[in-house]
């Protein structure tokens, strides 16, 4: 029955989309703070947790523990081994999830209101006494070298990796946050453990709630869950330098369709001409099938079915990439393509004709984005990760139609580097040139 009624919970939850919420923020008795928005209609709870630093915290030599330790935080904890947590968890129809990344390990919880006190004391359990047991270690270590070793023979996966490995060199930004066969096979219980110490902490983390739950529950909610948890995490890592020239690294790889991966330095989220830079990759590639790299790459010429762009602001270094695919005889006249388009924005810039797409576009789409509980806690918590404040649901719409042609356009040339678009291509690209080792 509780699982029944849950179900009912998430899809009620998630029928009204809507972006007029009030975002409340909460400071708990032991002074953790959190965002909430309350919705009592529905007796359904979403928590979502971020603890800063994520994988970039892995220990010199430990690559890849970070990832393996928050794969384990759901394989038992305090007195239930992994078989007997997840019976209980289903019992309550709790749902638990954890993940890592460069910047942060996440958790996320949805759960009853009837069953919030056995659902959150079961969390707990997770955050302040995972008990790491040695035959989970050895299972979830093999599936993690089993994703590794598909990621070896992944053209994307490839690609991704060596443009990272040129852009950021020794940062732990330039190898991937699994860890390599070696690393992690290499792991021990310790190591797991000393990861767990070195993130899960007070200091960094960043909470959000969204459902049936009012602000003093919430804080007494918080000290509950996160209030035993160690005062400090391990420092976090300091700022990389993207390092990127142009050219064409080219990877061999036994495949009839090329994979590119494109892309130079940034703008950081703080930066306040990101929103410019948002709206700029919206009209150049990130439109869907009204950018101009589909239009000049697919709809034109029908070299690919997709190429986008996207900007990925970590935390402590910023990119603005590309990709692209086709066949192998065709993928160099891509990259001219992409290379040509890239220049012609920067020089050119945008009309207004394309900038009042974009516009409507990007403020018809954000109110779709609050389409639930579990869909709202997520993006508050990924709005405290950007520094943002609450106002920003109110005003992020507005900023976007303030913005005007010479704004982005200004942007443009300071943001596109056709001198440092650097190409890493998978395959066996015909009649291009590539340098593998610069």
């Amino acid at each position: 029955m509780k699982l029944l009624t849950f179900a009912a919970a998430l899809v009620l939850a998630a029928t009204a989309a809507r972006a007029d919420i009030e975002i409340k923020e909460v400071t708990s008795p032991g002074g953790i703070e959190a965002w909430l928005v309350e919705e009592p209609s529905i007796p359904f709870v979403a928590l979502e947790l971020r603890f800063r630093g994520g994988a970039s915290l892995d220990a010199e030599g430990k690559r890849g523990a970070t990832n393996l330790m928050t794969a384990l935080l759901e394989e038992g904890a305090g007195d239930r081994d992994a078989r007997e947590f997840t019976t209980v968890a289903e019992s309550l129809a709790a749902r638990f999830s954890y993940d890592v990344g460069d910047d942060a390990v996440s958790v996320s919880a949805q759960f009853l209101t009837e069953t919030q006190d056995e659902a959150v004391a079961l969390l707990r359990e997770t955050l302040v006494s995972p008990r790491f047991d040695q035959d989970a270690i050895d299972r979830v270590k093999a599936q993690i070298l089993s994703s590794i070793r598909s990621d070896a023979t992944d053209p994307n996966a490839i690609a991704a990796q060596t443009f990272d490995r040129r852009a950021f060199g020794d940062h732990p930004y330039g190898s991937d946050y699994q860890g390599t066969i070696d690393s992690v096979g290499a792991l021990t219980r310790d190591d797991v453990v000393q990861a767990f110490d070195r993130t899960i902490a007070r200091d960094r983390v960043h909470v959000a709630a969204a459902g049936d739950i009012s602000a003093e529950e919430l804080g007494v909610l918080l000290d509950e869950l996160l209030g035993d948890l160690p005062e400090e995490g391990a420092p976090l890592p300091g700022e990389a330098e993207v390092a990127t020239t142009e050219g064409v690294t080219v990877v061999p790889f036994d495949t009839p369709q090329s994979v590119a991966m494109f892309g130079h330095e940034g703008i950081a989220r703080d930066d306040p001409d990101f929103f410019a830079a948002y709206v700029l990759n919206t009209i150049l590639g990130a439109g869907g099938y009204d950018s101009r790299l589909m239009e000049e790459v697919r709809e034109k010429r029908g070299l690919t079915y997709g190429v986008y762009s996207y900007l990925v602001p970590k935390d402590h270094a910023a990119l603005y990439m590309g990709q692209v695919a086709s066949a192998n005889d065709r993928i160099a006249e891509a990259i001219d393509v992409v290379r040509a388009e890239w220049a012609r924005m920067a020089s050119d810039g945008v009309s207004e004709d394309e900038l009042a797409r974009a516009k409507t576009y990007l403020t018809g789409a954000y109110p779709l984005r609050f389409d639930g509980n579990s869909q709202i806690a997520s993006i508050l918590v990924g709005m405290q990760l950007d520094g943002l404040t609450p106002e920003y649901v109110e005003t992020r719409n507005a900023m976007i139609e303030a913005l005007t042609v010479e704004d982005i356009n200004r942007v443009a040339a300071r943001l596109l580097k056709p001198e440092a678009l650097r190409f890493v291509v998978v395959g066996q690209p015909e009649g291009l040139e590539g340098d593998p080792t610069q």
